[in-house]
């Protein structure tokens, strides 16, 4: 190996030696420019536009253009600055690097070409020409790297969990040239809350640095966290981080007390916030029996957030032996929670019949104008059938203790309409408005 390199070090020296002829010096190394100095009448080569400086990503192929006019005898010769490493002369290659080559128009433009540029590429060229005292220009190379996020070993995780009043940290290393940096952003726009010791909080919409430390975790901190590196050279690139924290659960009936009438439909509602999921359930009786899907009920769940569900028992059919208490369950590794509600019967006033009128001819006579009080009697009917509608509620409201949640159904006569119990969302928003 030892004597390959020492060879091709002699025939690069060799290649020099049959190029060149006097002394001159280029790149340091002991050149010519030509037949001593040049002579008082004769033209002196003359370089007419500037070597350009290039910014590049890894991996493209660039050209570095020097145009000399006048250049007669003299030799033109690439040097790499930083190592004074001569790369070519004229149209011949020093360097045995595969990925440089140099060409000549024929007339006054020759080329450096380097393709896939690399790291290492970066650095000042020189295109030289050895005239005595020597004539040269620089151009600079900057080779960029696009970001790329890393895998630590210690912080492979794409998650956090924590339970509720922990602490998280999420690492996001980030490479490229320049260096990149590194920014956090909430998957859903959110602001990243930021808790000290001493309960003061930020809310921000981005967060810089490499490491997120998110203390004191809430239930309301969870979901998608978004690292995103960045350092002006396309494309950025991001990772998505999950940040989950534990908790037992709590559980709130959306009505405590509600009503409805026999041969109809109900649905009582219970909203439970718990993370990780948990079991829930319906139940009778204290808790001792445990409800069902089937004929008579429909349970049914909904998740509203990553930690929020709506349970919903319909209740089909209603008999007197419907009504009473139901609980509502929850249950996970670290707790249990139940709410009960109480289900009344509503009785609602019998349906008025009404006489119809018999069809009388009678002869036609002049209209006289409406006396005031004309339809008084009917207003006092109307009026006295609202009274004992509102009395026969009054009274409901007063055997259940007051807050019966009535049904908007309950007047219409529908018999296959769903009784619905509350306002879910305003129960909801009212709760994260809390937090």
């Amino acid at each position: 190996m030892i004597q390959l390199k020492l060879s091709t070090k002699a025939i690069a020296f060799g290649i020099v030696l049959l190029l060149i002829k006097g002394q001159g010096e280029i790149g340091g190394h002991s050149l010519p420019h030509t037949q001593g100095h040049s002579e008082p009448d004769e033209i002196v080569p003359e370089f007419l536009a500037q070597l350009t400086n290039i910014t590049v990503p890894q991996g493209r192929d660039i050209s570095f253009t020097c145009v000399v006019d006048n250049l007669g005898q003299y030799r033109v010769a690439w040097i790499k600055s930083d190592s004074k490493a001569i790369l070519g002369i004229h149209t011949h290659m020093v360097s045995l690097n595969p990925r440089l080559s140099v060409t000549h128009n024929g007339h006054n433009t020759w080329k450096l070409h380097i393709s896939r540029v690399q790291i290492n590429d970066s650095g000042s060229y020189m295109c030289q020409v050895n005239t005595d005292p020597m004539k040269s220009l620089s151009g600079y190379l900057d080779v960029v790297v696009p970001p790329d996020i890393l895998n630590h070993p210690d912080h492979n995780l794409e998650e956090g969990v924590s339970t509720e009043g922990g602490s998280i940290v999420l690492v996001c290393s980030a490479t490229g040239v320049p260096e990149p940096k590194v920014q956090w952003r909430r998957e859903t726009g959110k602001d990243i809350i930021l808790r000290a010791e001493t309960r003061d909080k930020q809310a921000l919409k981005s967060v810089e640095g490499e490491r997120l430390t998110l203390t004191n975790v809430q239930r309301s901190d969870m979901g998608g966290y978004i690292c995103i590196a960045s350092n002006g050279v396309p494309p950025s690139v991001s990772k998505r981080f999950d940040v989950h924290v534990n908790f037992p659960p709590t559980i709130k009936a959306v009505n405590q007390l509600v009503g409805a009438p026999v041969e109809r439909e109900v649905t009582l509602e219970c909203i439970v916030e718990v993370y990780p999921k948990p079991l829930n359930g319906w139940y009778r009786n204290e808790g001792n029996i445990k409800l069902h899907n089937g004929n008579k009920y429909n349970i049914s769940e909904e998740m509203i957030n990553l930690y929020t569900w709506h349970l919903n028992l319909t209740i089909r059919h209603l008999t007197k032996s419907d009504f009473g208490a139901y609980s509502c369950s929850s249950v996970n590794a670290l707790g249990k929670s139940e709410t009960r509600i109480r289900l009344q019967e509503l009785r609602l006033p019998p349906k008025s019949t009404t006489t119809p009128t018999p069809h009388v001819h009678t002869t036609a006579k002049p209209r006289r104008k409406q006396q005031p009080g004309h339809n008084k009697g009917l207003n006092e009917v109307v009026r006295a059938k609202e009274t004992h509608f509102s009395n026969q509620m009054q009274q409901e409201n007063d055997v259940f203790g007051g807050g019966i949640g009535l049904p908007q159904s309950a007047n219409s006569g529908n018999a296959g309409s769903v009784v619905e119990s509350g306002n879910v969302n305003g129960m909801i928003n009212g709760a994260e408005g809390a937090e």
